[in-house]
């Protein structure tokens, strides 16, 4: 099989963000470019999502209904179903927007998998005793807190004094501050990380660049200026949601490549985003492939080890 080496790869999707086409890929039977996984840790994937039905011991919170479960149950069983058969042994939960502030599911389960799961906790950063809540939810397995932004208050975040509280907290507890933000937000984190610049950052999903369909490589110049915050760590996550939204997602390679190139791999991980990685025409396999079964050429050993293990563990399971 005729491979493409690196400088042809960066030649088509470096100038004018080209997006990549027929770039071949080691098949999933073969040693995956001389990289197999020996380590007993497995992989880590850096970003699932849980959810019960048992709406009476995890009550909903207020605003959100059952029929706003879809799917209707996602549990560690369900997801084990899919994460066991491909070695992925450890997982980072990212708390579910429907149960807002309350995290107990999540850091339930992590209790009930001791060594499996670490967490991404939602606070109210506006509140008086943000302090021990988050000292609470550190004790409890957590190592970062997300923040969403919504277009009728993300422009208030650097102006918040309840938002720059939360970054310098995290600096002090060593907790990420884990960002779902859209494209047009990337210059208000920006600005944050110029003020908490020892603070830990890790952007979910390529900062969604791509939701649109297309990726807008002047927004992949501004997540990648991001890079001079030692920091700052970033997701290549969500591949259903991006680009093309269609398996094997290989129009995302590129983005991630000059991600790779700005960043390294030491801060880059692999996330699959379930359980919405594994609804309609996606499945697991098909995410972590893009990674892990990539050209030597174009993701070597090394980046695949960091963004499929080590990167997340560092951040989310050492200590």
């Amino acid at each position: 099989m005729k491979q493409t080496n690196r400088r042809e790869f960066l030649k088509r999707c470096g100038a004018g963000g080209m997006l990549l086409a027929n770039v071949p890929l080691v098949n999933a039977s073969e040693n995956f470019g001389g990289f197999i996984n020996n380590d007993d840790g497995g992989w880590i994937d850096a970003h699932v999502h849980l959810w019960t039905p048992d709406v009476d011991r995890y009550p909903l919170a207020s605003g959100y209904s059952v029929a706003d479960m879809q799917p209707k149950s996602f549990t560690c069983e369900e997801l084990f179903s899919h994460t066991k058969p491909v070695g992925v042994k450890r997982i980072v939960l990212i708390q579910m927007s429907f149960y807002n502030f309350d995290n107990s599911f999540m850091t339930d389960m992590i209790r009930e998998y001791p060594g499996v799961f670490s967490g991404v906790g939602i606070v109210d950063f506006e509140s008086e005793s943000l302090e021990p809540q988050l000292r609470s939810l550190r004790s409890r397995g957590v190592r970062g807190i997300r923040i969403h932004s919504k277009p009728e208050t993300v422009a208030t975040w650097t102006t918040s004094g309840g938002m720059a509280n939360l970054w310098r907290l995290c600096r002090e507890l060593k907790l990420a501050v884990c960002p779902l933000i859209n494209p047009q937000d990337i210059r208000i984190i920006d600005t944050l990380c110029s003020r908490h610049p020892e603070t830990r950052v890790v952007i979910d999903h390529f900062a969604r660049i791509g939701l649109s369909g297309e990726i807008d490589w002047n927004r992949v110049d501004e997540l990648c200026r991001l890079a001079r915050f030692p920091t700052v760590h970033v997701k290549t996550s969500a591949f259903y949601a991006l680009g093309r939204k269609q398996p094997p997602y290989h129009d995302l390679l590129p983005m991630m490549r000059r991600l790779l190139d700005s960043y390294g791999p030491e801060r880059l991980m692999w996330a699959s985003d379930c359980p919405f990685q594994v609804q309609g025409a996606h499945d697991y396999e098909s995410s972590l492939a893009l990674i892990r079964d990539a050209d030597s050429d174009l993701l070597s050993p090394s980046d695949k080890e960091w963004l499929l293990r080590k990167t997340a563990e560092k951040l989310f399971f050492i200590p």
